[in-house]
C-alpha cells in the first residue's frame, strides 16, 4: 500500500502563515483579521476556525489543538530557517 503524502498548497502556506503570527509565548494575545485584510488572509482565518484551530472566525486565540499545530509548526520552521 503506497502512502500518499500531502503537498503544500498555496490554502495550506496561508493557513501556516496565519498561525505563525501568534505569539507562544503568552496564551493573552490573540489575533484580529480586519474586514480589509487580504482575502486569502480572511479565508486561512476562516478555514482554520473550520479546522478548530482558532477560537473566532477572524482570528481570536488558538485553541488547545491550535496551540499544539502553531508550536509544531514553529519548531519545522525554526529548523528549516537555521543555516
Amino acid at each position: 500500500m503506497m502512502t500518499v503524502i500531502p503537498r503544500l498548497t498555496p490554502e495550506l502556506v496561508s493557513e501556516m502563515n496565519f498561525l505563525a503570527h501568534y505569539d507562544l509565548n503568552t496564551l493573552q494575545e490573540g489575533l484580529k483579521v480586519h474586514k480589509d485584510a487580504d482575502p486569502e488572509v480572511i479565508a486561512a482565518a476562516k478555514r482554520l476556525h473550520g479546522k478548530g484551530l482558532i477560537t473566532l472566525v477572524d482570528g481570536g486565540y488558538l485553541t488547545a489543538l491550535g496551540r499544539e499545530v502553531a508550536e509544531q509548526l514553529q519548531a519545522i520552521l525554526t529548523i528549516m530557517i537555521t543555516k
